[in-house]
């Protein structure tokens, strides 16, 4: 898969960030600490872009995922004690109103880093995985 090497190299960082920090900070350090982790390695960090959600090309909302890497990979960052149903919605719904094809649900709460991909292409239009 091409997105594999990125996404490992998103993961290994995710972990040297949780493993140094540990769990207990809110989501913005985490953010912010593996945002320059990534680009200590040499990727591109977009955090925080806005970008606007379209009906039938009408602009009715604005998201803000936590992270775009390189332009291939949207990065959602939890600090919560488990990831639920919600975390991975959410990130269906980035990939889906971006067309990135990948994402990386990560959550720095729990003892151990959790970690989730979820690819576009095996999710339907209800949210259901295909």
């Amino acid at each position: 898969m091409e997105h594999e090497a990125l996404t490992g190299a998103i993961i290994g960082g995710a972990m040297r960030v949780h493993r140094t920090l540990g769990p207990g900070y809110v989501e913005a350090v985490y953010l912010r600490a593996l945002a320059w982790e990534l680009r200590l390695m040499g990727h591109a960090v977009d955090s925080e872009r806005r970008l606007t959600v379209r009906y039938r090309g009408c602009a009715v909302g604005v998201f803000v995922p936590d992270m775009i890497v390189d332009d291939r990979v949207i990065v959602e960052i939890k600090a919560v004690e488990r990831l639920v149903a919600a975390h991975d919605a959410q990130l269906i719904n980035y990939l889906k109103t971006t067309g990135i094809p990948i994402g990386l649900l990560l959550n720095f709460g729990a003892p151990r880093l959790e970690v989730r991909r979820r690819y576009l292409g095996h999710w339907r239009g209800n949210g259901q995985q295909g």
